[in-house]
């Protein structure tokens, strides 16, 4: 009996040793778990840079030092219960308020890095596209990286209007040549398939005409409904042997000089560009033209109109005759 006595305290002790190991790994399991779900300590969005070296404990040590999370016990128990966190990867981040050490940890370890957004418009030149790229934000510099695409892809000729606009995105501290590989690909595969839908009785020899057709359509016009009749006017002109004589060619072949106005005097000048003075088309694009003008380009509107001219609102008035066109010359350049 006395046997019994000891063994049933025993069996006793040993069961409240176990509930209380039971309760203490229940608590403290609590307790990792609030601390992976707690908001991190900030108010605003911020960049988090991980570089090189970085591991996790060295990470939260950091945060911690800046009142953003805590660093104890429990990132060392939150780690063994999720080893996959603790495998973070470089790059810039962004910690959203609200957002979790747990939602952290994991963002990092799948390389959930910050993008960002690089417009290439249409209608602008590969001069302004530079420009774009050497103020994007954390986007790395690279010379003559337009050229270097184009030579990577066999391609010797101009770079203008050989890449197509639109918005790419980009990882801090990503070169351009990725970005813009994109985008000259794109283009070729965007005007591949103009030219081949194109209406056939274009007076267009090859996919570069259209190219370059295209380009002057952007510029004269941002209106959608417009494209199809001004890509009219230049089709049936070059049908006719008729100069194309647009104001945007003459601009880009003055380059910088150009500085808001067109003179009499820069009508006149001889320039590869100047369409007043050259027959057909010039010798290449003069801009980056959307995927609309492309379209247009290739199936002008079935109309027979050889001039237009602005009404100074952005839109333009359409002529079948020579007098149709200088009486609406009058009336919205001339105020007669």
């Amino acid at each position: 009996m006395k046997t019994m006595k000891l063994v049933w305290g025993a069996v006793a002790t040993l069961m409240t040793l176990i509930l209380i190991a039971a309760l203490g790994a229940y608590w403290g399991l609590k307790q990792v778990e609030q601390y992976a779900a707690a908001p991190l300590n900030i108010s605003e969005p911020q960049q988090l840079e991980i570089k090189p070296g970085i591991n996790v404990r060295s990470l939260v040590r950091d945060l911690a030092a800046e009142g953003i999370t805590e660093n104890d016990w429990r990132l060392k128990a939150l780690l063994k219960l999720y080893p996959e966190l603790a495998g973070i990867r470089t790059g810039l981040y962004q910690i959203e308020p609200g957002q979790t050490l747990s939602g952290l940890l994991t963002q990092l370890n799948e390389g959930k890095v910050m993008q960002f957004p690089l417009a290439l418009i249409e209608g602008r030149t590969i001069t302004q596209w530079r420009e774009e790229l050497a103020s994007a934000e954390y986007l790395k510099p690279e010379q003559d990286v337009f050229a270097k695409v184009m030579a990577k892809q066999g391609d010797t000729g101009l770079a203008e209007g050989r890449f197509y606009p639109d918005t790419y995105h980009y990882e801090a501290g990503q070169t351009a040549e990725e970005l813009l590989t994109q985008s000259y690909l794109k283009m070729q595969q965007e005007l591949a398939a103009a030219w081949e839908g194109r209406d056939k009785t274009l007076p267009l020899k090859t996919p570069y005409e259209l190219l370059t057709l295209a380009s002057i359509i952007e510029k004269e016009t941002a209106k959608p409904e417009e494209r199809g009749w001004v890509a009219a006017v230049f089709a049936n002109r070059l049908r006719k042997g008729m100069r194309l004589q647009t104001d945007p060619t003459v601009i880009y072949g003055m380059g910088e000089r150009y500085q808001g106005n067109i003179t009499k005097k820069d009508l006149r000048e001889m320039t590869p560009y100047n369409t007043y003075r050259i027959n057909g088309l010039p010798p290449s694009p003069i801009a980056a033209p959307s995927k609309a003008s492309l379209l247009a380009a290739a199936n002008p509107a079935d109309v027979d109109y050889l001039y237009f001219v602005s009404r100074n609102d952005g839109s333009h008035v359409f002529s079948r005759t020579l007098r149709e066109h200088n009486n609406a010359v009058n009336k919205f350049q001339r105020n007669r």
